[in-house]
């Protein structure tokens, strides 16, 4: 059992032991307190993450975890009660968002985390970019608002047609330009139509940002520009947000003729298209441009980011943006965090200026390709009753339909008892799922071994197997 309860009860029993052991002690670990208690393993991380939260543990990956220095509360701590009338209804949900990216615990293979593996990444380039990049003294000083220079005329050329990097304003990664493009382009209760299914970050932004997300139906090849066509005229929304290439979950590539359709629909409902190329380089196979290079109306706000495939800690984006939209872009940036570091921004300078890069790219799609493979065959061997939506031209995971007899959350929380981890299919709808789907995604195993292990793991879940 994962719910509420289960989670309330352990965090109690978690705080009994933490009470009674000394600062520095390592708590029992998380592999036992699943045998223990009788409990998933995303219940014991999820407990474990409240007493991390009430600064009463530490978590050390690959360690344990350990009794903090600061234990207890006092007695008469400050009573903070009256926050629940002061704050109002108003809810930021990040429930969802925290379930993706939650750690597993020890032994469980994950198949759902969207960044690479360590085993994948280019760290060493990376440590040796970082390093380059601090010893100049230059890079303590204040950059320019917007991003420096160097950084932003690399965005405007990734991005391609007549972009120039005037156009260009550096964030601190995907989400948060999703956020500052959801609070900038659209007023609080307006309605923003988005792709269905849709990305969970972009739907907690939407909600954030205290709008509207309007379900339009999408395809094999993405968006339908007549049923987006038609909720422009039903809504009236202003704001389409999409991933055209490599569709989070779908896989789904919006075709060139759809993506010049899609353009014509939003101009002519005078509407803005949030483009979301977080998948720029996770293709293994040609890709139309992005919405951005076929944009001649400032109709186009484009993001692109550099977390998922380099490293989760590198939270850089290159945000497109052209006329009164820049502005207000920029506006909210800079209320809200200034600048980004510029430690980090002359890190991806030198990095993406380096022969690293491209051997890194074309290694990152190899491997891609492998483990895309790796996943489907094992899906189709162990799962056969599920049905794979499609194999996409890269990126990093399978959308994939299960029986409709079967109950998506029991299968969630049986496969996390089996020791794998995988997203449920709720995740990614505004509103009512059609079925039982799940996501699972094959960069964030180890290797190609678990893969296919992670999958044998969940079709024990399955009701009447066994393995």
């Amino acid at each position: 059992m994962n719910d509420d309860s289960s989670i309330d009860k352990l965090a109690s029993v978690l705080r009994e032991e933490v009470r009674r052991a000394r600062p520095g002690d390592r708590l029992t670990s998380s592999r036992e307190l699943v045998r223990q208690h009788g409990v998933s393993p995303v219940t014991v991380s999820r407990a474990l993450g409240r007493l991390a939260a009430e600064g009463r543990v530490v978590t050390r990956p690959g360690t344990g975890t350990f009794v903090a220095h600061r234990t207890e509360p006092r007695p008469d701590g400050v009573d903070v009660s009256w926050q629940t009338v002061a704050l109002g209804d108003r809810v930021v949900d990040d429930s969802d968002l925290t379930a993706l990216l939650a750690p597993p615990s020890d032994g469980v293979i994950p198949l759902t985390v969207g960044y690479l593996n360590p085993v994948m990444r280019p760290s060493k380039a990376l440590a040796s970019s970082a390093a380059r990049a601090v010893r100049r003294a230059e890079v303590w000083e204040m950059p320019p608002l917007s991003g420096i220079s160097e950084l932003r005329r690399w965005f405007a050329a990734e991005a391609g047609g007549d972009v120039t990097p005037s156009e260009v304003l550096v964030v601190c990664g995907g989400q948060a330009a999703l956020t500052h493009a959801m609070r900038a382009l659209a007023a609080p209760g307006a309605p923003v139509l988005v792709e269905t299914p849709s990305y969970p970050g972009a739907l907690a932004a939407v909600r954030a940002a205290g709008l509207r997300a309007i379900a339009v139906p999408i395809d094999r090849d993405g968006v339908r520009p007549d049923l987006l066509a038609e909720a422009f005229a039903v809504t009236g929304a202003r704001v389409f947000y999409c991933q055209p290439t490599l569709h989070n979950p779908t896989g789904a590539v919006l075709p060139l003729e759809r993506r010049e359709q899609v353009l014509a629909v939003a101009r002519a409902a005078g509407a803005f298209i949030v483009e979301d190329d977080y998948a720029h380089y996770l293709t293994t196979d040609s890709v139309p441009p992005p919405l951005v290079a076929l944009d001649t109306h400032g109709t186009v706000v484009h993001i692109n980011s550099l977390s998922k495939v380099l490293a989760p800690s590198l939270r850089i984006a290159g945000v497109v943006a052209r006329g009164p939209a820049a502005h207000r872009l920029r506006a909210s940036h800079l209320v809200a965090s200034l600048f980004v570091a510029r430690p980090l921004q002359e890190t991806a300078v030198e990095l993406v200026g380096s022969p690293a890069w491209p051997r890194h790219l074309k290694a990152l799609s190899a491997e891609l390709a492998t483990r895309r493979h790796t996943l489907a065959t094992a899906l189709n061997t162990h799962l056969p009753e599920a049905e794979i939506h499609l194999i996409p031209p890269g990126g990093l995971h399978l959308w994939v339909r299960l029986p409709p007899e079967v109950d998506e959350t029991a299968l969630v929380d049986r496969a996390q008892r089996a020791g794998v981890l995988v997203s449920p299919g709720r995740l990614y709808y505004p509103a009512e799922p059609p079925g039982p789907r799940i996501r699972v995604t094959h960069v964030a195993a180890t290797h190609h071994a678990e893969l296919t292990e992670g999958v044998r793991r969940l079709a024990t879940a399955l009701p009447g197997r066994r393995g």
